[in-house]
């Protein structure tokens, strides 16, 4: 066992802000699982639970799972054990009527997150990075048009939640531009300054 203090943590940041990345860098630090919402969909259909099926024949028809069915999903994963002593969410929550989900159940557990990182990358940057990679992968669906309105999509549905966090002061603004090591030391050192930082005996 180690006494470093438990760390409940989401990380946020519109497409193409290396979210993903540094959100498994920030819990591979800390000790912590990254709980990612599309993982744990796929977790969930991969092992056949009841949830699992149900968010099967949802993607199948093409249709977006309700919050109701992802905050089920979620909670059934943070339930596991290796998120007992923390972890790591990423894409949840995503709305307001996910925030409540997730506040009802960690005040059940008498719980709550311990801090938010938002990791901000300017719009021109987003859409640049998003192209290459789309360049990168050959995906042609991946245009101009369509990206900026993915973060017209996370700007209007993310900007409410961050409000809501920031009132609790629990965020720290991360700026996503630079190496993958200077990011991760941005978040490390923001996270270190709220007292969560893996002890050495971890």
């Amino acid at each position: 066992m180690t006494n470093a203090p438990q760390a409940r943590l989401l990380i946020v940041g519109p497409q193409g802000s290396g979210k993903g990345t540094q959100g498994v860098r920030i819990a591979e630090a800390l000790g912590i699982p990254a709980i990612s919402t599309g993982d744990v969909f796929r977790g969930a259909v991969a092992a056949g639970t009841e949830l699992g099926v149900k968010v099967k024949t949802i993607i199948e028809a093409g249709d977006l799972v309700p919050d109701e069915l992802t905050s089920a999903v979620v909670r059934e994963r943070l339930s596991q054990e290796d998120a007992a002593g923390g972890f790591l969410l990423d894409g949840y929550p995503r709305n307001l009527g996910q925030v409540g989900d997730l506040d009802a159940f960690l005040g059940g557990r008498g719980e709550s997150l311990d801090a938010v990182i938002e990791l901000t990358v300017p719009r021109d940057e987003s859409i640049s990075r998003l192209a290459l990679r789309a360049k990168e992968q050959g995906r042609t669906d991946d245009t101009e048009e369509v990206i900026a309105n993915r973060l017209a999509i996370y700007e209007r549905e993310t900007a409410p939640i961050l409000d809501v966090y920031r009132e609790r002061g629990i965020v720290d603004e991360i700026d996503g531009v630079g190496s993958l090591d200077e990011i991760t030391a941005r978040i490390v050192e923001a996270l270190r300054a709220r007292g969560l930082e893996r002890s050495a005996a971890a």
